[in-house]
């Protein structure tokens, strides 16, 4: 056997450095000390290599979508993750649009739901209001309904909060509640809809700052 031919120099050259992996090796982290940090990196440098944002045209289009909502992107994007449809109704609680005694919008809520396109704009109104005054005097309301009270059971705020998405032919995932009271929490889940904002969330361009 000649000089350099031997058992310790074949096992030198498979511990050199830049051998390369054989047939099947997927290319991921070898079983040695270190595998931890080795696997950590892997993973890393893998998800760097996949896609984590959407088309720009898709972008564009949630973009607008969001506008005619009154939504920031972010909220809108976060509310259609959840649901995993777009948002085709806005439920406000007579609280959020600040209807107390005059059945009349304030400027403010007026404007702004002026502003929403293609979705239904619902409401449920507390008393002493009238669902059918508050309706018949403000065009920026499509549909209004009587609201539940906290002295009526479970089953009386489902179907108060569904009345008005039927009316409308929407389903609950597609509605977002927007309201300003704690009880009024629950009608997400009372409507099964999509998600909750405070009238604070939705109206912070200066209607409830």
């Amino acid at each position: 056997m000649s000089p350099g031919t031997g058992r310790g120099s074949e096992q030198g050259a498979e511990q050199g450095t830049g051998s390369v992996p054989g047939l099947g090796h997927n290319g991921g982290p070898s079983m040695e000390p270190g595998v931890l940090w080795r696997t950590h990196a892997w993973r890393s440098a893998q998800k760097k290599l996949m896609p984590n944002t959407i088309p720009k045209l898709v972008l564009q289009m949630r973009l607008k979508r969001a506008a005619e909502l009154g939504m920031d992107y972010k909220t809108y994007a976060k509310v259609r993750q959840t649901s995993g449809q777009d948002v085709l109704g806005l439920l406000f609680s007579a609280n959020a649009l600040r209807l107390l005694r005059d059945p009349h919008l304030p400027d403010l809520e007026r404007a702004a739901l002026a502003r929403v396109e293609h979705a239904g704009r619902l409401a449920l109104i507390y008393r002493p209001l009238a669902p059918e005054v508050v309706e018949a005097v403000n065009p920026e309301i499509d549909i209004a309904g009587p609201a539940p009270v906290f002295t009526e059971g479970w089953g009386a705020m489902r179907d108060k909060v569904q009345s008005v998405m039927r009316q409308r032919g929407l389903s609950g995932a597609s509605v977002v509640v927007i309201g300003d009271a704690p009880l009024e929490r629950e009608w997400t889940t009372a409507g099964r809809a999509a998600a909750y904002l405070s009238a604070a969330e939705y109206f912070k361009n200066g209607a409830h700052s």
